[in-house]
């Protein structure tokens, strides 16, 4: 990236802003890698707020990750509510990646990622088809133990907009550039911290986000 220390330097400070005192992020952290990616689909073209919302909806609605799989477009689309394009596209990516990972593991879970390395393991997220750059690096940040920042395309636009990053640079270097500056042990913090910052105009949103729940920990708790 073009002027890299300059941009460097924004970031920091873009970072030391956005902490304003001591962290009140709650860390979240899936057991089993295929709740990750879910999330991941639910939450990269909405609120936070939205994709919990739908997550909650989604055990109302279905009896479990299998029966969202073998469901139509319009069924899952539904879950949603928040506009025919972005429904459609979510749901659609839902169950691609649901049946991919189903057809190569003989089961919907990622539990086998955690057996390989952290190379490995993104590799053959990238592969998975319906999967995003995004829903790969929320995934290997949450599930994985990763060093890895996911962008959502508002957070992209936001780092853009403000200059904190080259306007001219694509996604890939992007996320290297972050990667470089954003230690791994702030990774989480950040990401959280950054996309509370762009959804918050529109939502209001306290520092503190509540740790969204996966199909599994809903059931047991109920």
């Amino acid at each position: 990236m073009k002027n890299s220390k300059e941009y460097a330097q924004r970031l920091q400070r873009l970072y030391r802003g956005l902490k304003r005192g001591p962290s009140q992020i709650e860390r979240t952290l899936y057991e089993d890698p295929v709740d990750a990616v879910i999330y991941g689909i639910v939450s990269e073209l909405r609120s936070e707020t939205a994709a919990q919302r739908a997550m909650k909806k989604f055990r109302d609605a279905f009896v479990d990750w299998n029966d969202v799989r073998v469901s139509r477009v319009g069924e899952i689309a539904a879950v949603f509510q928040d506009g025919g394009d972005a429904g459609r596209s979510t749901a659609s990516a839902l169950i691609t990646a649901l049946r991919t990972i189903f057809d190569e593991h003989h089961a919907l879970s990622l539990m086998s990622l955690k057996k390989q390395g952290k190379r490995p393991a993104k590799q053959l997220l990238d592969e998975l088809r319906g999967i995003s750059p995004f829903v790969v690096n929320y995934c290997m940040l949450t599930a994985l133990d990763g060093h890895a920042i996911p962008l959502t395309p508002d957070m992209t636009a936001y780092l853009k907009q403000n200059r904190i990053v080259d306007p001219g640079a694509d996604d890939e270097e992007i996320q290297g550039f972050l990667t470089r500056h954003i230690a791994a042990k702030d990774a989480y913090e950040f990401y959280e911290l950054l996309r509370q910052e762009t959804e918050a105009p529109k939502l209001a949103k306290s520092k503190t986000t509540a740790k969204p729940k996966t199909v599994r920990e809903a059931k047991t708790k109920k």
